[in-house]
Parts: structure tokens; C-alpha cells; sequence
């Protein structure tokens, strides 16, 4: 039985595919939510077991949510719904942990087929995200055979360049980087280089893969 919370910004439409999910007889609606906070309080009072959540969530929080769903609640399988047909950013939810996605404006029918396929653990792709996917983790594997990881040269990392760095690991451009932590261009390529040669690395992506050990710094 599919045990689903829905969350989107907007009651209408977080009404309307209440209605359609409630009219399935493997699928129960434990609740509804509008915002990140709401869905985190809710999914600690219900037993669900799927998220729907929307991809237009304000600043941001479809992402948060899914990242936080993935790393807390491995019971829990995030669908994200409403997403362009952008395989960036497609690849950016899956890497934050979501099992599956809906694109905007599909019919309800494909809408359910994603339900009951991420509840199945399978995953409904096209077939070009299906080779961004390959490409992706073929690109790690290169990377993660090429260099191995040195602690000691994270270590030299100041807390503003890890900072950075863990922005360039959700693929941000040096203008946006710019723009998130309210700093001028320039600055953020100075910390980009800095960081480059700390690590020893050639690229942007071999310097993400060092975004493991931000994680385990932050968390201890």
C-alpha cells in the first residue's frame, strides 16, 4: 500500500491531486503540506511511506526536502513532480536522492504509472536523462579512479572555500555562487582557484569529489 504525503505550495492544485491519488485503491493520502517545515513535522506524525513533493516549492525547498528525506528517512521514497524537461536538473534531484520525477503538464495517467513505479523501486526515465545518468556515472568513475582522495589537502580548505566548494558540487556557476553568498565574482574565483590548487586537482569536478568529506566534517 502506497502511503503518500503531498507537498505544494499551492492548494488548489495540492487538492486536486489529492482527489486524483484517493480515487486509486492501492494509494492512501495521509496528509497534505505547503511548505518544508509543515512536511518534515507530518511525515514524523504519519506512516508514510512516498513523497510527492513539487518542484516549485519557494526557494529552493523541493531540493532541501528531497536531500533531507534521502539522508534521514530511508523508508521514505521522494517523487518529484512538475519538473521542466531539463536533464541538469533532473540529474541534480537524482543526486540528491529522489527515486523518481514527473515532468510538468503530463496527464494524470503517467502521473500514477510514476507513483506505483517508484513505489516498486524502479525508476520511468527518457531515454536522454537515462544517458546523462551513464554519462554522469561514468564521469565519477573516472574521477574516483584518477584521484584519490588526500584528507589532508580538505584540511587546508578554509571554512569559506569549503563552503564554496560544496556549492560547486551542486553545479553552480561562479555568478551564482556570487550571488548565494552575496560576494563579487572575482572573490569567488580566487576561492575556486584556491581551492583547485589545495586540493591538487585540474577540475571543478574532481574538486566535488571531495564534497564526502565536507559532509563527514560537518556532521562530526
Amino acid at each position: 500500500m502506497i502511503h503518500a504525503l503531498v507537498v505544494h505550495q499551492a492548494h488548489l492544485i495540492s487538492s486536486l491531486i489529492t482527489s486524483v491519488l484517493t480515487e486509486e485503491d492501492d494509494v492512501y493520502v495521509v496528509g497534505r503540506a505547503a511548505t518544508v517545515a509543515e512536511a518534515l513535522t507530518k511525515i514524523e506524525l504519519s506512516n508514510c511511506n512516498m513523497i510527492l513533493v513539487a518542484a516549485t516549492l519557494p526557494d529552493g525547498g523541493a531540493l532541501e526536502l528531497t536531500r533531507t528525506v534521502a539522508e534521514q528517512y530511508n523508508n521514505i521514497k521522494v517523487l518529484v513532480i512538475g519538473l521542466p524537461e531539463s536533464e541538469s536538473m533532473i540529474l541534480e534531484y537524482v543526486a540528491a536522492g529522489a527515486a523518481g520525477y514527473v515532468l510538468q503538464d503530463v496527464p494524470v495517467e503517467r502521473l500514477l504509472e510514476n507513483v506505483r513505479a517508484v513505489h516498486q523501486d524502479k525508476a520511468i526515465v527518457s531515454p536522454s536523462v537515462a544517458a546523462a545518468l551513464m554519462d554522469r556515472i561514468a564521469e565519477l568513475s573516472r574521477i574516483t579512479s584518477q584521484h584519490q582522495l588526500n584528507p589532508e589537502a580538505y584540511e587546508l580548505l578554509t571554512p569559506r572555500e569549503r563552503e564554496v566548494l560544496g556549492l560547486i558540487g551542486e553545479e553552480l556557476t561562479n555568478q551564482e555562487i556570487a550571488e548565494r553568498l552575496f560576494i563579487e565574482v572575482g572573490t569567488v574565483k580566487n576561492h575556486v582557484h584556491n581551492i583547485l590548487r589545495k586540493l591538487e586537482v585540474n577540475s571543478r569536478e574532481e574538486a566535488a569529489a571531495y564534497l564526502p568529506l565536507v559532509e563527514a566534517n560537518e556532521s562530526n
